[in-house]
């Protein structure tokens, strides 16, 4: 039986999206994400509680959310967990688990009450190595 790793997040971005370029001029963007539950205790009182993702996008759908992402923006994120690991300057070994997002859409509304561009779904998602390029004559695939 082969396994799933989904993830779906809503939730507002706590900063705007980082972006650098890795060799080959693939773009990958960076962000931390706050998803927030709300729910009343036993005694009937309001409880809030936020978790904080570390959101990784690439290629197209990193220099789109550059664009159009900024610190509060409230957007869908649907992709997989990563976990990657690392030893620190003292040798520590260090873990992070990112989501490596697909999906990326817009939930925002525009100042003059109507949505913004359009949904961001599957442009240049993550491959197996995303470091590489993906298409066969060696170039970056762009989602346009």
């Amino acid at each position: 039986m082969r396994g799933v790793n989904r993830v779906m997040l809503i939730g507002n971005l706590g900063k705007d999206p980082d972006m650098q370029f890795l060799e080959g001029n693939i773009a990958v963007a960076k962000f931390s994400l706050a998803t927030t539950e709300t729910y009343k205790d036993r005694s009937g009182k309001l409880i809030s509680q936020t978790e904080w993702h570390t959101v990784v996008l690439w290629r197209g759908l990193a220099e789109l959310a550059q664009k159009y992402l900024h610190k509060g923006s409230l957007v869908y994120i649907e992709g997989r967990l990563k976990t990657r690991s690392w030893e620190d300057k003292e040798g520590n070994k260090k873990f992070a688990t990112e989501v490596v997002g697909d999906n990326l859409i817009m939930l925002d509304k525009r100042t003059d009450g109507s949505q913004l561009p359009h949904g961001l779904e599957g442009l240049d998602g993550p491959d197996d190595h995303p470091d590489i390029p993906t298409a066969e004559d060696g170039s970056e695939r762009l989602p346009f």
